[in-house]
């Protein structure tokens, strides 16, 4: 049966469509969400307003038997002349030219059209697109992130700030995300522009479908009209790339302690805590050398919006903490010099945030396999690795009674001193 999605002719079949802008997704999805078009796209389907509006909007038209097929694959050729059609997306200020040997006709101008509105960067390929080739999510994170570029600077300053981030996906803890593709998957989830599935994988190698797509134009359109300061969640990953820590975005509270509150030489004392991450940190004892990587704050009282991006990284749903305090996640660094156990382990800062006791124990982690104190103990409780690398659990306190000041103290002499105002 001969197909008759747009996707595939757009740049022949689309005259009749009018050219669709930002305004023109976002104003139409109420009117899309009561319109059922497709026998395959039911009411109940979790696309289905996004696929009728991306038909409505002439992104997509259905096939001759009735069907919309949501789950097919989307090509790369498919996907660049979608994105060709944004007309409020502005052209890259350099332009670069499509010099793509394996481009079909009919996606020629499509393709070239996404490569002035900076979707694709030719430079970043070698003279063939695949176009043909499904896309993956790894790589429609990245082109929408360079959209975003254009569209305000900001967005581009937001893609360097994540260089060092901690990606909240599994791929990340596993090794298997890319340099290449970290710092787009980082912005595409911190701006809600996608998501990771419900085993918190982000699937950089899963194919785009048609019914991703449909909602992914919806969501572009309106992540282009918000500033990435607008977004707690990038916000967190890019203070987590600049200083180590997200301490600043999820309790504000804590700030670095006063003047008048210190007796000793004030200008070595600092809040800032890109001054410690990696750095030699003078422990209690002196069973190992020790540095901070990360350090991850979580509010498990709140939901929805303000809840923090890094939530289903290390806690579960059902989680109940007593209230009062913030979970602390930690990556460390440790050089042990001979030998250490985990109880000596726990000695080294004598802190109840900044503590390398254990690593948190939720199903999440778990599944993640992120480095943890259990892969790194043998008998006893004796560490059997010499520089290990893992990711802790302690609590943020706010009680005075409970010690809820932060300090740590660096081989340099800088002294890191926070505590809640």
């Amino acid at each position: 049966m001969k197909k008759m999605m747009i996707s595939g002719v757009t740049a022949l079949a689309l005259l009749t469509g009018g050219i669709v802008g930002f305004g023109g997704v976002g104003s139409s999805v109420e009117a899309a969400q009561a319109t059922t078009k497709f026998k395959d796209v039911p009411a109940t389907h979790w696309a289905s307003s996004a696929i009728n509006l991306a038909v409505e909007q002439g992104y997509f038209k259905g096939y001759a038997d009735g069907t919309f097929k949501p789950s097919s694959p989307v090509t790369k050729a498919e996907m660049a002349s979608i994105l060709g059609r944004l007309s409020d997306q502005p052209n890259a200020t350099t332009q670069e030219q499509n010099n793509f040997t394996d481009i079909p006709e009919w996606a020629k101008s499509g393709v070239s059209t996404a490569i002035a509105k900076g979707f694709i960067n030719p430079s970043n390929y070698k003279g063939k697109l695949d176009a043909q080739g499904a896309l993956q999510r790894g790589e429609m994170a990245t082109w929408l992130t360079q959209g975003l570029t254009v569209v305000d600077p900001e967005y581009k300053q937001a893609l360097s700030d994540v260089t060092n981030t901690v990606v909240p996906a599994k791929e990340y803890f596993t090794g298997k995300l890319a340099s290449t593709q970290k710092n787009a998957v980082a912005i595409a989830l911190g701006t809600g522009l996608m998501s990771v599935a419900n085993d918190k994988t982000f699937g950089v190698d899963r194919t785009t479908t048609r019914a991703e797509v449909a909602v992914l134009i919806v969501r572009y359109a309106a992540v282009a009209k918000t500033k990435p300061a607008d977004s707690q969640g990038l916000n967190e990953l890019r203070a987590v790339g600049l200083t180590g820590t997200n301490l600043s975005i999820i309790a504000p509270r804590y700030q670095v302690i006063s003047e008048n509150n210190y007796p000793y030489d004030y200008s070595k004392v600092t809040g800032d805590f890109s001054k410690i991450r990696n750095q030699e940190i003078v422990t209690k004892t002196n069973y190992a050398d020790l540095k901070v990587r990360n350090w991850i704050v979580v509010n498990p009282y709140v939901t929805g919006n303000d809840r923090s991006i890094y939530y289903p990284v290390f806690v579960d749903e059902k989680d109940k903490l007593v209230r009062g305090a913030y979970y602390s996640f930690v990556e460390f660094d440790l050089g042990i010099k001979n030998t250490m156990n985990q109880l000596q382990g726990g000695s080294l800062i004598n802190s109840p945030t900044i503590n390398p006791l254990k690593s948190p124990n939720s199903e999440a982690i778990f599944s993640y396999s992120a480095p943890r104190i259990s892969n790194l103990l043998g008998t006893k409780g004796v560490f059997n690795v010499k520089n290990p690398i893992y990711w802790a659990e302690g609590l943020l306190h706010f009680d005075k009674e409970l010690n809820p000041e932060v300090l740590l103290t660096l081989k340099n002499g800088t002294v890191f001193r926070v505590r809640p105002n």
